[in-house]
């Protein structure tokens, strides 16, 4: 939690350095790739090395035991996040193996559709087209004006034949948030058959979610990115009430109980989907990174991270050649840009070698996305709530400096 807690309210300069001086990251570099795998608090490192440490010094099945009610407070934790039951939650070693374990459970047959959009992540596409091998027919809506999901032409496609819905929150390529409790509102009306599932991994911990507010069968997250967990550890989370519908693609011991020679019985919860041998302290690390940003509050770490993407936006749009890619209605803490005469790799190595921190965001993990707006490559710049206006000064004024260079 943080030390010396946050005040409510708007976050003020005095609020953002005391999560700073919780995160030992920022004495030694400028980040901006939280949409990557963001710089973690102390007190995750603390959970996360002190288990491993006691693995180390009692023996792992002992330190689990020892653990087991701290883990427990995990699937608590992650349920209060997204406005879920503990029963509905399963932790996973990443979002997208959750996310899988769900889509690859739906029973499909060979006429129904899926549902996407223009900005899909790679990773779920290439499952989608896996399926559509059982004769599943993939649709993708194109998007409206402002880039985001077109939802006139997102209601003309949902019918009875329309299995599932497929959605990513937030692309990995742009400041982009899809309007996810209006597809929700739709995908009801129309198919209320079909499963909705929303790919949450770039706005958990970024923005607040509700599950039912999003009309949402299942959500899947990660802890690496806005949450500030760590690494190797996941969720998702399903409605108890649809449960049953699916058959985990992979099952194990934890999964389910080998009732006789030939029977097994699946678990009545969503840990279904999980199996027996995790990263147990990378799952109490994601726990308290949980606990961390719902002690400062979603809302106000939200409202923070927009201000500070609003402003590098801002900023980058004022240097010539520039041009900022973002799209949609609603934006987020991902900032996209290309340059005129720089390639995406010249300005993230040319940054890298000042300590500050980019990623570049390529054709092949958002292929229908950039293929249509005739992009390869963008350098993508992701803040978050501990990011500072000096940190955004650093890095426009980087950029301003290979240009002239």
């Amino acid at each position: 939690m943080p030390e010396h807690g946050v005040d409510s309210g708007p976050m003020a300069d005095d609020d953002v350095e005391r999560l700073r001086a919780d995160t030992p990251g920022v004495q030694h570099v400028r980040h901006f790739n939280h949409a990557g795998a963001s710089l973690p608090p102390q007190p995750v490192m603390d959970a996360t090395i002190g288990h491993l440490q006691r693995e180390a010094e009692i023996g792992g099945y002992e330190a689990f035991d020892a653990a087991e009610e701290r883990l427990e407070d995990v699937y608590a934790q992650i349920a209060g996040l997204v406005g879920a039951s503990p029963a509905e939650v399963a932790l996973m070693e990443n979002g997208t193996r959750g996310w899988d374990m769900v889509v690859y459970g739906i029973p499909f047959r060979k006429g129904d559709r899926v549902v996407t959009t223009m900005s899909e992540y790679g990773s779920n596409v290439i499952a989608m087209l896996q399926i559509a091998k059982r004769g599943v027919d993939l649709i993708v809506v194109p998007d409206d004006e402002r880039g985001q999901i077109d939802l006139e032409r997102l209601d003309a496609q949902l019918d009875s034949r329309v299995r599932a819905v497929l959605v990513s929150h937030m692309p990995t390529n742009g400041g982009l948030i899809q309007p996810a409790e209006e597809i929700g509102r739709i995908v009801r009306d129309r198919a209320p058959d079909a499963w909705y599932v929303l790919d949450a991994i770039q706005t958990v911990g970024q923005i607040s979610l509700d599950m039912a507010a999003i009309g949402c069968d299942a959500l899947a997250g990660n802890s690496r990115k806005y949450l500030r967990g760590p690494r190797g550890a996941g969720f998702v989370v399903v409605r108890q009430d649809r449960l049953d519908e699916l058959e985990p693609p992979m099952i194990d011991n934890q999964a389910a109980t080998w009732t006789g020679p030939r029977s097994y019985q699946l678990r009545p919860d969503a840990r279904r989907f999980e199996s027996w041998e995790a990263n147990h302290a990378a799952r109490l690390g994601m726990g308290v990174a949980v606990a961390y940003a719902r002690e400062i509050g979603i809302e106000r770490i939200a409202a923070r991270i927009v201000r500070q993407a609003e402003r590098l936006r801002s900023e980058l749009s004022g240097l010539a050649g520039v041009t900022v890619r973002d799209q949609g209605r609603q934006q987020g803490g991902i900032v996209t840009l290309t340059h005129e005469r720089l390639t995406p790799l010249e300005i993230k190595e040319f940054l890298g070698n000042r300590g500050i921190n980019v990623s570049i965001t390529t054709v092949q993990s958002t292929r229908f996305d950039m293929e249509a707006r005739g992009l390869d490559a963008m350098v993508r710049a992701s803040v978050h709530a501990i990011t500072t206006d000096a940190e955004i000064e650093a890095l426009v004024g980087g950029i301003h400096d290979l240009m002239v260079s």
